[in-house]
């Protein structure tokens, strides 16, 4: 078997894994997110930076959502690592934000978050503060699902089919789940560009 032939079919075994009631559940909660007049905040370190990135675009311009990624503004991200620390970057950038019970915190990454590996603690500092104010905790996340899947009120966990790609699926899922996730007739309120030209 080649290496493409394997990673694809790791691939197919990924999406026969994932668990379609934690999809279902998250969009309606971003549904209902939408329906309070919440926010939504989408989390993300990385190359998972970068899929909030994508995803922010997709949630404000089809699903209609009030979305933004702390990673999208550099300047107020690295300034905030420098004067206050890695750990609590997001955290102070939901407090700025004044995140309230009516918004929702999206997390995307390959571990979910681990204070005691030390590895993402801003995602783990962030949720802690979601759950405070009482906003809706949601998640796509790669291996155990860490601190995201413990905490979440809905969690896609991308499934480890070789633990030799963990990363590469998990953050290609994430992918797959948010575009089904704009594209869900419970949560899709635009039409997409190509789809609309006939």
């Amino acid at each position: 078997m080649s290496f493409a032939q394997q990673f694809l079919s790791e691939a197919k075994q990924v999406i026969d894994g994932l668990d379609l009631e934690q999809i279902e559940r998250t969009a309606a909660l971003l549904a209902a997110t939408r329906a309070a007049g919440g926010r939504l905040f989408i989390l993300g370190v990385g190359g998972s930076a970068a899929n909030a990135s994508h995803a922010v675009n997709d949630f404000r311009k089809i699903a209609g959502m009030e979305a933004y990624a702390p990673t999208d503004n550099v300047s107020e991200l690295t300034a905030r690592t420098n004067d206050e620390g890695w750990a609590t970057v997001f955290e102070s950038w939901l407090r700025g934000s004044r995140l309230r019970k009516e918004d929702a915190v999206l997390v995307f990454s390959v571990g979910g978050g681990n204070l005691e590996k030390n590895v993402s603690p801003n995602l783990v500092k962030a949720l802690e503060y979601a759950q405070s104010v009482g906003a809706r905790i949601l998640g796509i996340v790669g291996r155990d699902g860490g601190y995201t899947a413990q905490v979440a009120d809905a969690c896609v966990i991308v499934p480890t089919v070789n633990p030799v790609h963990t990363t590469p699926h998990a953050e290609a899922f994430q992918a797959v789940v948010w575009h089904l996730l704009v594209s869900h007739p419970g949560v899709k309120q635009a039409e997409t560009k190509w789809e609309s030209v006939r």
